[in-house]
């Protein structure tokens, strides 16, 4: 079974798959849009939770927050499901696919055969489409490839069922029902709003006040926890940036795109205007990701680099700070 389903290539998995969703209903929604109403844009710092030994920053909400959020603002209906065991998830997922309904799936990405060795790690919130099943291959849509892709089914099996942190335990989900008309204007000022919020939160690990709190602790990790375990924090802060859904210069990009649409819709040029704001800043966030990973990869000249890399995470955070309180006043 080989449900006639059209893979479109994307910059993040959550917001690629959900624009897939919709575009195979016939709703022709961007991934740029997707991800400004469903409030992607986001910094956390969780130090008690670690992922490859290390703390976790997060540049994006929970995996299926985006898809919530985006989904009760434009009044779609989606269904969720988790599962105890891998023959209940199994069956469910090739019911919907004999009902010729494509399914998204968080996964894990460490034993996603059709990745890089270099980008498989411990991750457990990537999401893909399954459209399709012939013999024991799932067919499969993973919006960060170029083309589509299969897994066996104990490959899929494995990967919906990954351990640890964050572990999808299944999790499957499609959208069930869709108004006549997609409600763009409201959807989207709730989005910005939301993210003016979360990114000017008076919390310490929120926003860009976490950006700050990070960039104190990048001061202190050499003396600390020791240069290895230092640029092992760092590294992993990059990759979180950088490779665990685009966060930090990509997500800005994606933003900026949405606010140019959005300019459009809402008849707003300040927002055509901020979406450049946040390119430029965006170019500036892979600045930082470059001088980081020559610190961690030993090839810095640096004498002060933590120090130097700390100064910009802190510059960053106060472009930030005036950016989303220039949005927020915009809207």
């Amino acid at each position: 079974m080989k449900i006639d389903f059209t893979h479109h290539q994307s910059a993040h998995c959550e917001n690629g798959v959900v624009s897939n969703l919709l575009k195979h209903k016939g709703y022709q929604i961007s991934e740029p849009m997707v991800f400004g109403i469903g409030s992607g844009l986001f910094f956390v710092y969780i130090p008690f939770l670690k992922v490859n030994h290390a703390p976790v920053v997060s540049f994006r909400p929970m995996p299926g927050i985006i898809f919530k959020r985006f989904a009760q603002r434009v009044g779609i209906k989606v269904k969720r499901f988790k599962f105890r065991n891998e023959s209940n998830a199994e069956k469910a997922l090739e019911a919907e696919l004999q009902r010729n309904n494509p399914v998204g799936l968080q996964v894990g990405v460490y034993h996603l055969s059709y990745f890089p060795d270099e980008y498989r790690f411990h991750f457990n919130a990537h999401n893909l489409v399954v459209y399709g099943k012939e013999e024991d291959t799932y067919l499969i849509s993973d919006p960060v490839m170029e083309t589509t892709t299969t897994l066996t089914k104990k490959e899929l099996n494995r990967v919906r069922f990954a351990k640890g942190a964050m572990a999808p335990k299944g999790h499957m989900y499609y959208p069930v029902h869709f108004p006549k008309e997609l409600q763009l204007e409201s959807a989207i000022k709730k989005g910005i709003k939301t993210v003016c919020r979360d990114m000017l939160a008076p919390v310490p690990y929120v926003g860009v006040r976490g950006m700050r709190t990070i960039a104190k602790l990048i001061r202190k990790w050499p003396e600390k926890k020791g240069v290895k375990v230092a640029n092992h924090y760092l590294g992993q802060l990059v990759r979180m940036q950088e490779e665990i859904g685009t966060g930090g210069g990509g997500f800005r990009f994606i933003y900026g795109a949405f606010l140019q649409e959005a300019a459009v819709i809402l008849k707003n040029p300040k927002l055509k205007e901020l979406s450049l704001e946040i390119t430029e800043i965006g170019d500036s966030w892979r600045d930082f990701a470059i001088d980081a990973s020559r610190i961690y990869k030993n090839r810095s000249s640096e004498l002060d680099a933590y120090n130097k890399v700390a100064d910009q995470l802190v510059a960053l955070s106060n472009r930030e700070e005036v950016f989303f309180k220039k949005l927020k006043k915009a809207i």
